[in-house]
């Protein structure tokens, strides 16, 4: 069960090695659809909270972003250079999926609109342990292939 804001410890038996976080399905926490209903949303997949190969961060308007994707990643605490994508189909007060792939070199996130970008695995991470996310959204639905 995952509790949102909590970190989801995926374990050994458990861990995404070289596959693919199929569907993730994203609610938003409250009940309006005006765009201060979902300001952020953040998911972090890594090795631990201070070891992420991916901070995946939509922001509708946070941290003097508007509709902007802002990815990074985290290394012993430290963080990496942000990416920056201007694609951004979510729409306020509606559920949205993303799925996202990964290999050593490279993490593939595939947006609702089907834009597809790639942020760079700078752990060069073969499996995935940890997932936590937290902001103005509700994680409905978590699929693996």
């Amino acid at each position: 069960t995952y509790t949102q804001g909590k970190a989801l410890n995926i374990g050994k038996k458990k861990t995404l090695s070289q596959r693919v976080l199929r569907q993730l399905v994203l609610q938003p926490a409250g009940t309006s659809s005006s765009p201060q209903s979902w300001l952020v949303f953040v998911l972090n997949l890594g090795k631990d909270g201070d070891n992420l190969c991916l901070h995946f961060n939509p922001r509708f308007e946070a941290h003097s972003d508007v509709n902007t994707i802002v990815c990074n990643s985290k290394d012993g605490g430290a963080r990496g250079e942000e990416h920056r994508e201007s694609a951004f189909p979510f729409q306020p007060g509606t559920v949205t999926e993303v799925c996202i792939s990964f290999d050593q070199a490279d993490l593939t996130i595939k947006l609702p609109d089907g834009y597809t970008f790639k942020f760079p695995n700078r752990l060069n991470l073969e499996a995935i342990s940890y997932l936590a996310a937290d902001g103005d959204m509700k994680i409905k639905c978590l699929a693996f292939d």
